[in-house]
């Protein structure tokens, strides 16, 4: 289990639809015996009914509005394990958020997948209101707007093409290890 002194969750997982969030982020909470949560689940419950229902009934920014207070209720109160929704990096309010926790030694990892693994993941999912139409050029034209702000974000990038939720969990303690380490190296160069 990683060392963690901050306060708020373990590691809080961004990336598009398709990456793997949920059950990665389920696969690294099984394996640290910690509590994952999603923020889209998060909006459901507030909203009593399912993203898509909200986009249609309330339109897109209700439900980015949603989204913002759930994932700064999250980042403040849970302790596990954290997913956010893919779309919830681009509000200002929530990078504010992400940027002081990450500012107070936490973890954003952006689970980056390319077009060619996500769409098997993401299908032809109703659930996925911004992926109607021509789910291939959505989810491509989401990207191309959305992996800078992915970028910037993130404290670590993993690419998950090809590798299962347990392989990406590997990957994640990897990459915290290495934090951790340089952490030290630089604690040991100011003494």
């Amino acid at each position: 289990m990683p060392h963690h002194d901050v306060p708020g969750p373990r590691i809080v997982l961004v990336g598009p639809p398709g990456a793997g969030k949920t059950t990665v982020g389920t696969a690294l909470a099984q394996r640290w015996q910690l509590t994952v949560r999603d923020t889209d689940a998060d909006v459901e419950a507030t909203a009593a009914k399912p993203i898509g229902e909200i986009f249609v009934d309330d339109g897109e920014p209700a439900f980015r509005a949603l989204e913002r207070d759930a994932v700064a209720r999250a980042v403040a109160e849970h302790d596990g394990v954290l997913a956010l929704g893919g779309g919830a990096v681009l509000d200002e309010g929530t990078q504010s958020v992400l940027a002081a926790y990450r500012e107070a030694g936490g973890v954003v990892v952006f689970l980056d997948v390319t077009l060619a693994h996500a769409v098997p993941r993401v299908g032809l999912n109703q659930s996925r209101p911004l992926l109607l139409g021509n789910p291939r050029a959505q989810w491509s034209a989401l990207m191309e707007a959305r992996r800078p702000v992915y970028n910037e974000v993130a404290t670590v990038r993993v690419l998950t093409d090809g590798l299962k939720p347990a392989e990406v969990a590997e990957q994640i303690e990897r990459e915290l290890a290495g934090l951790r380490l340089a952490r030290e190296a630089g604690e040991q160069a100011d003494d």
